[in-house]
């Protein structure tokens, strides 16, 4: 994992972050509630997350998965997807990724 230009980046309790993965500045994994349960996001091998997104909740982003800058993520993302916007919106998902599916 990288974190690029750190500042500003929040990495909640119970996410879990795979292989080879870059964070921008501002990116924010964070939680939907204060239970001690899973409640952060888990992010797959490969992922790219660009300057001020958030991906909130208990959701997943799949292998090879990107996030535009300032994005906000609510619901599970697909291997190989782009989402990008507020809500974040899937703009192509047949991108090619080394991780596989």
């Amino acid at each position: 994992m990288f974190i690029d230009h750190g500042i500003g980046v929040v990495i909640g309790e119970t996410a879990e972050i795979g292989g080879d993965v870059l964070l921008y500045q501002g990116v924010v994994l964070g939680g939907t509630s204060t239970a001690k349960e899973k409640r952060h996001p888990t992010v797959g091998n490969g992922v790219v997350i660009g300057s001020d997104a958030l991906v909130i909740g208990n959701i997943k982003l799949g292998n090879g998965s990107k996030v535009g800058a300032g994005s906000v993520v609510l619901k599970d993302v697909p291997n190989r997807a782009t989402i990008v916007g507020v809500p974040g919106k899937i703009v192509h998902g047949k991108r090619k990724c080394a991780y596989g599916s």
